[in-house]
């Protein structure tokens, strides 16, 4: 058959054709489908989309060796793989074509296919968003991880890494699909273990009862490396959500524990009363009471003195992962302070302000002295005979001492 310089020569029933992987390839009607067959199983790609790449390459080539005529057009039987040419209704032998139009339908077929398996890439896994994945380190680009996840790289950032976790290449390593974006021609994932819904996915393979709602997660708050608080509540009153999770002799938590390198994970039953829900939060301190103020959102805890350092937890993290958890602003008091806090408040409230004379009442703002029932005599009672000749005694009475003393 000797060389040739076009894309595509027909030698009896096959045809000369660009091959990405090989400079040419001689295919008859049956090779070219088994072609596309193999490109939509080993890439992902949809027939049709490499049929439209094959016919766009060679279209491309031949207008461009036709001086950039419109008329031209080259189909493929989907059926048949047979190849059409035509210029207006003239057909155009293939042996027309030179080896420069060879070199651009080559381009323009390797720009389709990964085009297309570009979009491929990101459907698949843009459905996968917020799943977790599992794939093998493959390099470290700084401090940022690049993962093989089969198809395709996702790189893990440092800051969606777990804080002090040693990482070495050819680990194999699990996080959740962060991101999906296209960047230029690539496909860039992005993963994450440091992010609270990295916890709620381990939950979700290891407790079968929260993948099938009986069990719902309802808050999590978690320092990636150091603590989780997830709050956790049964649908079935015969399911007892807290010992779900944790399994029998702790064999479920721990396997989310051993993934998380040992961060440790407080599982809370969930109450709408905050007054019930807030002290579940501060476990494993001792809470003697809690005052809530709907206005502020803000809640005081009061706890014995000897549990006040459990229930701020180290560096603050056990009352700080409470109030993310149930979104009220918590603060902690032992009954020490509140009984000082209460005396404070009392002394206030009795003490009295000075006033200025600008602030004195005027006279017609000043109190009304009370009148006595003797100066009133709207308030005088009537008097009975009998009282006053008993008044009259009396008067006499005095006035008779009254002189005898002055004399």
């Amino acid at each position: 058959m000797g060389k040739s310089s076009g894309i595509f020569k027909r030698v009896g029933s096959s045809t000369l054709l660009f091959c990405p992987y090989r400079r040419f390839c001689l295919v008859d009607k049956e090779e070219l489908l088994r072609l596309v067959e193999t490109l939509r199983r080993d890439k992902d790609i949809d027939r049709e989309i490499v049929f439209q790449g094959i016919e766009a390459a060679l279209m491309s080539a031949a207008r461009k060796h036709f001086d950039h005529r419109e008329d031209i057009t080259i189909t493929i039987d989907r059926t048949t793989g047979e190849l059409i040419a035509l210029e207006g209704k003239r057909v155009i032998d293939p042996s027309e074509l030179g080896r420069i139009s060879a070199q651009t339908a080559k381009q323009v077929m390797i720009q389709k296919i990964r085009e297309a398996e570009r979009n491929a890439i990101y459907e698949e896994y843009v459905k996968r968003k917020g799943d977790i994945v599992t794939g093998t380190i493959q390099r470290f680009e700084g401090p940022t991880i690049v993962v093989n996840l089969g198809k395709v790289e996702a790189l893990l950032p440092k800051s969606e890494q777990i804080v002090d976790e040693l990482y070495h290449p050819g680990d194999r390593v699990r996080g959740m699909l962060l991101d999906v974006k296209k960047v230029s021609q690539r496909v860039r994932l992005v993963l994450s273990r440091s992010h609270p819904d990295f916890v709620r996915k381990l939950f979700e393979l290891e407790v079968p009862e929260i993948s099938e709602g009986v069990i719902q997660v309802r808050a999590i708050a978690r320092e990636a490396g150091y603590r989780t608080k997830i709050a956790v509540e049964s649908l079935d009153t015969h399911v007892d959500c807290v010992g779900a999770c944790v399994g029998v002799r702790g064999s479920r938590i721990k396997n989310i524990v051993d993934e998380l390198v040992g961060e440790k994970i407080d599982i809370i039953r969930w109450d709408d009363a905050p007054e019930a829900l807030i002290p579940n939060t501060l476990k494993p301190a001792e809470i003697v009471g809690i005052m809530l103020s709907a206005e502020t959102h803000q809640a005081t805890v009061v706890v014995p003195n000897d549990q006040l350092s459990l229930a701020i937890g180290k560096r603050g993290q056990n009352v700080r992962l409470a109030s993310k958890l149930t979104s009220w602003d918590i603060d902690i008091l032992t009954e020490e302070e509140l009984s000082q806090k209460d005396i404070s408040t009392e002394e206030d409230s009795s003490s009295q302000q000075p006033v200025s004379e600008g602030d004195r009442p005027t006279g017609e703002e000043l109190p009304q002295q009370e009148t006595s029932p003797k100066e009133d005599p709207s308030l005088q009672q009537p008097v009975s005979k009998d009282d006053r000749e008993e008044l009259a005694t009396s008067t006499q009475d005095n006035d008779e001492a009254g002189e005898n003393k002055v004399a």
